[in-house]
Parts: structure tokens; sequence; C-alpha cells
């Protein structure tokens, strides 16, 4: 009898949104779960990890059926504890992140939580696909992508590489029927051009709060934001490899400085 697959899932809104409850329903269809997520909100914690305070680690029951773990730190601590605790000497198949609130299309894979657990999987050699839902709402429908997540879990399942590959999966604020289908491109090129908003709390205290837009400067078709503005699931093949190779020859002439 083939042994089940081992899914972690985790995610950087919190155990208890309304995203991941979505994606353990779909990823337990496909082999045993286990979940390792924040006990709180971690939205744009990027690839952070707690080093300074002690991590606490807490079974929850309000998953039926589904080994629950609520961490007191970021997700990419949560991904760290599932491998080397809760799932300590055990092979996982696969990691699946999110599904998270608001884009992580473009550059915000790089402040995203979501996504930062998805690369910590990756770096761990575990094949890993972050979801995102281009919505920001509490009352966000997150049923209206899970035809096309589960038919992406179940294609990586049957044929994944399992050395560690990451795929970035953001969906657009679409029902069912209106989503076009799922384009495999390239991230996009943009930014956010942001200010910080200055105020003054009850004691007369100044603060700052973040604001800002963001910017799309890559108008090409093959792209993340093109396939989610044209009414397309977009899925980026993604790395933790920050490397420029196309400027390394440029920078050789270095090599050559005497001190």
């Amino acid at each position: 009898m083939n042994k089940k697959p081992l899914i972690l899932v985790t995610n950087d809104d919190g155990i208890t949104s309304g995203g991941i409850k979505t994606l353990i329903n779909i990823a337990k269809e496909f082999g045993e779960v286990v979940v390792v997520a924040p006990d709180s909100p971690q939205s744009a914690k990027g690839h952070a990890i707690t080093i300074y305070d002690p991590l606490r680690l807490k079974e929850v029951d309000i998953y039926d059926g589904i080994k629950a773990y609520a961490c007191s730190g970021t997700p990419v601590d949560c991904v760290k504890l599932a491998k080397h605790h809760v799932l300590k000497g055990r092979k996982v198949d696969l990691c699946v992140s999110g599904i998270n609130h608001g884009s992580n299309a473009s550059i915000n894979i790089i402040y995203s939580g979501t996504m930062s657990a998805a690369m910590e999987a990756s770096l761990e050699g575990i094949d890993a696909i972050g979801f995102s839902l281009l919505d920001y709402s509490s009352k966000a429908d997150f049923s209206q992508g899970a035809p096309f997540i589960r038919q992406i879990i179940s294609d990586h399942l049957n044929g994944g590489k399992g050395t560690g590959t990451l795929i970035n999966v953001n969906i657009p604020k679409l029902t069912t029927q209106e989503i076009k289908g799922i384009k495999v491109c390239r991230q996009a090129k943009g930014q956010w051009q942001e200010n910080y908003q200055l105020a003054k709390d009850p004691s007369g205290r100044e603060y700052f709060w973040l604001a800002g837009d963001f910017i799309n400067e890559d108008n090409e078709q093959d792209t993340d934001l093109w396939a989610l503005e044209n009414g397309y699931i977009s899925v980026v093949p993604s790395t933790y490899d920050l490397t420029k190779y196309d400027e390394i020859d440029w920078f050789k002439s270095l090599e050559k400085i005497k001190v």
C-alpha cells in the first residue's frame, strides 16, 4: 500500500485565518497534513527569524483530525520548528503556505512572510508552493481559487522534483468562472513608492505610519502582474539565489585590486 504524502501547511496571517483553513481542507485531500503556523498575524515579516526571544509552540485542536501547532515566532520560525522538531526525522513531501490575504506578485515576494515560509522549506530541500489571493478583505472568498489550487498541488505531488522547488502562485480577485486559467511567467519589475505619515498619539508623542503605492515598471506580457491584470492565475518558479549573473564578468576587474 502506498504511503500518503506528508504535507506541511503554514502561513503568515495566523493559524486561524480564513486562507489557511481553505488550504488545509484542500491539502488533506492528498495526504497527511501537519500545520505549524504563527499564533498571530505575521504579514510582511520577510525571512525574519527569532534569535533573542524564546519560541513557544502549542498544539491546538482547531482542525478536525489534523495535527496543528501555533508558534509564537515568524513564518520562517514555523517551518524551521516543523522541520527540526515537530516532524524531525520524517520526510516532508510538500510545504504549502497561505492562502495569503493580498498579492505576493512582483517585488512583494521579498517582503512576504507567506513566501518566505515557502522559501525556507525550499532551502531545506522541500518542494514548496506559496498561494496568495489578491483580496485584502477580512471577508475574502478563498474558495474561488480552490479548484486551481487543488490541481496545482495534485500535479506537483505527482510530478514534483523533490529537490526544493519553489513556486509563487497568485490568484486574481475573480470568481472561479471568471478566472481564464493559469499563466507560467516571470516576476515583474516593480516597486513601492513609499511615504511615512507623521501623526501624534493621545499623549502628544509623534509616530510614523507606513503608506504608499505600488508602481508597475514592467509592461511586458510574460510577467505575473500582466497575468493577474488580465484574469489569469500567475505561477512563477522562484529561487532564493539573488546573484545577478549578467554582471559577474563586469565585476571581475575587482580581482585585480591589490593592497
